[in-house]
């Protein structure tokens, strides 16, 4: 997706957004005063997402290299540095329900995961302010870590269904039933999200949870077919690693959190544009039969 065809989407949904997100009610009897900036907020946003789409990893020098030298056509308008950082925040709440209409369409198989969000060091954890009130010290498979945790839940295409941000030390099943409200079909996870009650509960949603055994756990007959799509569960690993390496939305340099947030949501917007992303490659007729054999 060229440049100039996500800015024209993102403009199209502001044109929309805008009336509505202005609007906010009368604070003891007086309006505040909205200063006007020379970037508009889709251009701002483009801004944003686009970081994410390039091979910088520092965002101050993608402006001050790319955008202001190579990109001076696109933004004629474009603020200084500083000036641009101090409207970031401008972009949270626009950002949050644009990447709602970024959802991808549910087919009746899902995959869902969890993966960490480090925030600093382990060293730093006591001389770190920022996230001081919010993250929480987490332990993964490769170890402990302090920070958030992302819960993905995904279509067989690699298209985002739902996602949330929770402190690291949150079970990965605690918000699995907010994330799949309203889905269908079979859900995939890894060995932590095995729980009997999550399943019960899944199954009144005629959701199946289908999970792998730990060791030492009476062995369940599982169809073929499922057994097949659990080992394709690496599809939303490949998600998480293309979303830190190539969207970066973690890195330990914030100094805010709400560009934190910021940084988050235009991560994922940028991957939602993502011409190619991890699929499984089934067709019609093979998903209507996995369903049917459900």
């Amino acid at each position: 997706m060229s440049l100039d065809d996500w800015f024209c989407d993102v403009d199209d949904f502001c044109r929309l957004f805008l009336p509505d997100g202005h609007r906010q009610p009368l604070q003891h009897g007086e309006c505040k005063r909205r200063r006007g900036s020379r970037l508009v907020l889709s251009e701002i946003m483009t801004i944003l997402v686009h970081f994410h789409q390039s091979h910088y990893r520092d965002f101050k020098a993608f402006y001050l290299l790319h955008v202001c030298r190579h990109l001076a056509g696109a933004f004629p308008q474009r603020l200084s540095y500083h000036r641009l950082v101090a409207l970031i925040p401008t972009a949270l709440v626009p950002l949050c329900v644009y990447l709602q209409t970024r959802k991808g369409q549910a087919t009746g198989i899902s995959f869902i995961d969890a993966t960490s969000l480090v925030v600093c060091h382990n060293r730093r954890i006591h001389s770190l302010q920022v996230f001081k009130k919010i993250a929480r010290r987490g332990k993964t498979s490769v170890g402990w870590f302090y920070g958030f945790k992302l819960h993905l839940v995904v279509n067989d295409c690699g298209e985002l269904l739902a996602f949330q941000v929770t402190p690291g030390n949150t079970d990965d099943r605690k918000p699995v039933p907010h994330l799949v409200k309203g889905l269908m079909g079979k859900l995939f996870g890894d060995r932590g999200y095995i729980s009997q009650q999550l399943f019960e509960t899944l199954l009144e949603q005629d959701l199946q949870l289908i999970t792998k055994l730990r060791k030492g756990m009476k062995n369940k007959l599982i169809p073929l077919v499922d057994k097949l799509l659990l080992r394709k569960r690496a599809l939303i690993e490949t998600i998480n690693d293309q979303l830190k390496n190539i969207s970066q939305i973690e890195h330990t340099r914030h100094r805010s959190v709400v560009n934190w947030m910021v940084n988050l949501l235009a991560g994922l917007a940028a991957y939602t544009h993502q011409p190619k992303k991890p699929s499984l490659n089934l067709s019609q007729n093979q998903l209507k039969w996995l369903n049917y054999v459900a």
